[in-house]
């Protein structure tokens, strides 16, 4: 997955007699009344053809008001937690492109333009926007070094992974959202996102975009420490259902070690006595190395389950047509493209 520059696109992709893509801005939002107006009026501006969709979050000030005014489509989202938002946008929004962007004002509007182009370009289902930061502050210390570390965490797993696992700046196709199991609740639904791309092994791409200081007013809802258990959990529980095989032979191989500790001593007695006296540390020796070809066994179960699995879903995802098909089946004398 390499990092792309915006300036290698150019700004506009039409093509003569063309039939446009429908594209939607997807903004989950909770208490975002000192940025959200500023963030829809934005992405307007930069993607004209686009409709603009809110997702209130139960939010207590009047950030729906604002959105309503700044002329976003305005819905709402009773169960709190941003997981909850993207399912629901997910689901309800039809389009053939989408861009989801955090409504904090912190992400650079005018890079979603490239962003698609880099989508349509190159037939991908995801493209990710990678955060530079234009000031000291806009990046917390803590947010940067819990990126970095589950950033490499997943890579180190899945062979690959996302320059910026927790970028809240995405561009999906239509393939990708709507073959999209989601299962988090908050914030961990970022490594969701990324884990589903990979386990698919879908095209995807980055483009870098500026990142700022939230505007004067708004506050982050993150917490570095508690978002980021949460995060290792999600990635923890995702390894444990996507890799169950060196998951559980891993365990397996812990408790033979383990089971091979307790009969150390026993065995070498009863070679040198012919005893066993110490009856409870043989059963017990016993008894683990048994649990242990059970997790292997188990192990072995699970991934032939997994692997019929994610071949379903790899069906489902193929399914869907992707932003290249799109753009040819829509008209037959010339490709689709967004139109300006």
């Amino acid at each position: 997955m390499s990092i792309i520059f915006p300036d290698r696109f150019s700004k506009e992709r039409t093509h003569p007699g063309a039939a446009p893509l429908r594209v939607a801005v997807l903004i989950p939002c909770y208490n975002e009344a000192a940025a959200i107006g500023q963030v829809v009026r934005d992405f307007r501006a930069a993607l004209p053809e686009a409709e603009v969709f809110v997702y209130d979050n139960n939010s207590s000030d009047d950030t729906a008001a604002i959105a309503r005014q700044a002329g976003a489509i305005v819905r709402t989202e009773p169960r709190q937690g941003k997981g909850y938002v993207v399912r629901r946008m997910f689901a309800d929004v039809e389009a053939d492109v989408f861009v989801m962007v955090d409504g904090d004002d912190t992400y650079d509007a005018a890079a979603a333009r490239f962003m698609v182009d880099k989508m349509l370009e190159d037939g991908l289902d995801i493209v990710n926007g990678v955060r530079v930061a234009r000031s000291g502050t806009a990046y917390r210390p803590g947010h940067a070094f819990g990126n970095r570390m589950l950033s490499g965490l997943v890579r180190s797993i899945f062979g690959r992974g996302a320059t910026d696992m927790l970028s809240g700046y995405r561009v999906f196709s239509r393939r990708f959202v709507k073959t999209f199991p989601m299962m988090s609740r908050g914030f961990e639904i970022e490594t969701e996102l990324t884990i589903h791309a990979l386990e698919l092994q879908m095209p995807a791409g980055e483009v870098r975009c500026n990142f700022k200081d939230r505007p004067d007013g708004s506050e982050s809802k993150l917490n570095s420490i508690r978002d980021g258990v949460r995060i290792l959990f999600t990635i923890t529980k995702l390894l444990k259902q996507e890799r169950p095989l060196p998951v559980f032979l891993a365990t397996a191989c812990l408790l033979a070690m383990a089971s091979l500790g307790l009969a150390a001593p026993v065995i070498s007695e009863y070679l040198a006595t012919g005893l066993v006296p110490r009856l409870p540390t043989a059963v017990l020796s016993a008894s683990v190395m048994i649990l242990a070809f059970l997790m292997g066994a188990v192990g072995l179960i699970l991934d032939t389950v997994t692997r019929g699995r994610q071949e379903l879903k790899r069906m489902h995802y193929l399914s869907v047509p992707g932003v290249l098909s799109e753009m040819k089946t829509a008209q037959p004398s010339g490709p689709r493209s967004l139109s300006n």
